[in-house]
């Protein structure tokens, strides 16, 4: 049991690791967002990504790691938790503090990407609200306004001022 809770615990430092790399890389992604540098952006989200895989088995390891605690103590078959684990590991305050400091960090360093991230996507729902705008400023600016000329029958001719933004004739 001693192994599998060293296991457990490195584990769990594993994934407070990656999620500390996370944090590292969005001040570079904020800046490229910020900047409108896509090649970095691109060159980040790839990191990220790598990053993310690598939590994904860590997550898959710390699953597997309390499926053989659980059997080891005689729950075999249920699902248990860290949680479940600080609450039946009074018989034993150092293994016992040490999960629950390991937790902590891994939820704290968890929680902090979870904000990162909002931000980020706050930033990026802006950027493409200012592409919009000015993708809609430059069609408006293609259009010209309809002349007031008049036909035979009382309505407007429909003739459009100049196509372009400036006469150019001098």
């Amino acid at each position: 049991m001693a192994s599998l809770m060293d296991e457990l615990l490195l584990t769990m430092d594993g994934e407070t690791e990656q999620y500390e790399k996370l944090i590292n890389l969005n001040g570079e992604k904020k800046d490229s967002i910020i900047h409108k540098k896509l090649d970095v952006l691109e060159a980040i989200t790839v990191q990220e990504q790598a990053i993310a895989d690598a939590l994904l088995e860590l997550e898959k390891k710390r699953q597997d790691l309390l499926r053989s605690i659980a059997a080891v103590m005689g729950h075999d078959g249920e699902p248990i938790t860290v949680s479940w684990m600080i609450d039946n590991m009074a018989g034993q305050p150092v293994e016992r503090q040490q999960l629950i400091e390991a937790k902590d960090k891994l939820k704290e360093a968890a929680a902090n990407v979870q904000v990162l991230n909002f931000q980020n996507q706050n930033l990026l729902r802006q950027a493409i609200e200012m592409v919009e705008f000015d993708i809609t400023l430059l069609k408006s600016a293609k259009q010209a306004p309809q002349t007031s000329n008049y036909g035979k029958d009382a309505e407007t001719t429909g003739n459009l001022l100049g196509k372009s933004g400036f006469d150019a004739k001098q």
